[in-house]
């Protein structure tokens, strides 16, 4: 229903509910792609040290800075276009 009889109406529970859902799995979806990613770049295959070295921490904290910031103006763009469409 909309909101004095103007505008769109308001989306469902169900509908709110299937939006959320949706989301979830866009970011899971995208944060595995970002693990993928970034460990094939960033972490040496051979495993020498049970931990990350200093080298390997910063490469993981700049390519997932940069996967995300990737992500976003890629969101953005296709939301302006959307929104161009009409």
């Amino acid at each position: 229903m909309s909101f004095l009889g103007l505008g769109r109406p308001q989306p469902t529970s169900a509908e709110k509910i299937a939006a959320v859902e949706n989301e979830l799995k866009v970011v899971a979806e995208m944060h595995s792609r970002m693990i993928k990613v970034c460990t094939v770049k960033c972490i040496d295959r051979t495993y020498r040290e049970g931990e990350l070295s200093k080298g390997e921490s910063v490469c993981l904290d700049r390519c997932s800075a940069k996967f995300f910031e990737a992500h976003q103006t890629i969101s953005e763009q296709l939301q302006r276009e959307g929104a161009a469409r009409g």
